[in-house]
């Protein structure tokens, strides 16, 4: 009655059939990678899991992923938090931006710095991040219990430590008191590292610090823990997973780790 044959019709019904069999198989492999990324988004998940589509012959690309996802009800909801945790009306010196129009070539041109909140059951801790703005790698790391000067340039004592090359260096911030203070600004000179803040109250200018902390509290820390050293583990082992297994678009889907252990030849010639 509708031109349509009995075959037709049962073909199209093994061809669904045939579909979602073969569908069956991608949920456990996006569940895998969430139990170490619970948040990371669709183009990530492509991208990781390409070879795996490859060799069981699963024929998916980026958007009917994301329309199976969407489905199974597992696309990642966007959050926002703020809470203040830059204080910059205070009389220390307020150093000039060095990062302004400038693109870092290389690990170790450019050090980043921000501090972020992250609660447990216990009470509000704070984390202060350092990322080298090439790599996107998280080079040193402190959670305290308080914002003072003396935990935060702990995280720079860290990233101090595992310096690879004696290079230029420039530690960008906001004007935040933690970072204009005798104690930071001391560690600075002592390791050579040339001091650099944004202008004014204009958070762009130090985005890219802000956006790492943004994936560890979005991605990565989503439940609530118990208590201060039940966190500590759960953002030693984030960190690590995001150094070495989460792939960055900017980085054109490596890793910070692999990008930041090129080599100059590496760099130079544009190799991946």
């Amino acid at each position: 009655m509708f031109g349509v044959s009995r075959q037709a019709i049962y073909q199209a019904k093994n061809r669904s059939a045939k579909r979602v069999k073969e569908l069956s198989q991608v949920k456990p492999l996006v569940q895998e990678i969430r139990m170490e990324m619970p948040r990371i988004g669709t183009r990530k998940l492509y991208y990781l899991l390409k070879e795996d589509f490859k060799q069981k012959n699963i024929k998916i690309g980026r958007d009917a992923l994301f329309d199976y996802l969407r489905s199974e009800h597992m696309l990642v909801k966007p959050k926002k938090n703020y809470t203040k945790t830059t204080h910059s009306k205070h009389w220390l010196t307020k150093h000039p931006n060095l990062m302004k129009e400038r693109k870092p070539k290389r690990p170790e041109q450019f050090y980043v710095s921000d501090i972020t909140y992250i609660k447990s059951r216990e009470k509000t801790h704070y984390l202060s991040l350092i990322t080298d703005a090439y790599s996107r790698k998280i080079v040193g790391h402190k959670l305290s219990d308080d914002m003072s000067a003396e935990n935060v340039v702990k995280a720079l004592k860290i990233a101090v430590k595992r310096r690879k090359s004696k290079k230029p260096l420039i530690h960008h911030s906001d004007r935040g008191l933690q970072y204009a203070s005798e104690v930071y600004q001391t560690e600075l000179k002592r390791n050579a590292i040339t001091p650099s803040m944004t202008d004014g109250y204009d958070c762009y200018q130090n985005a890219l610090a802000e956006r790492i902390n943004g994936i560890l509290k979005q991605e990565f820390l989503i439940e609530k823990c118990n208590s201060g050293k039940e966190l500590e583990l759960l953002i030693n082992e984030s960190i690590d997973t995001y150094n070495n297994k989460r792939p960055h678009l900017s980085l054109n889907m490596k890793t910070p780790n692999f990008v930041h252990e090129k080599t100059e030849e590496d760099i130079l010639f544009g190799l991946n």
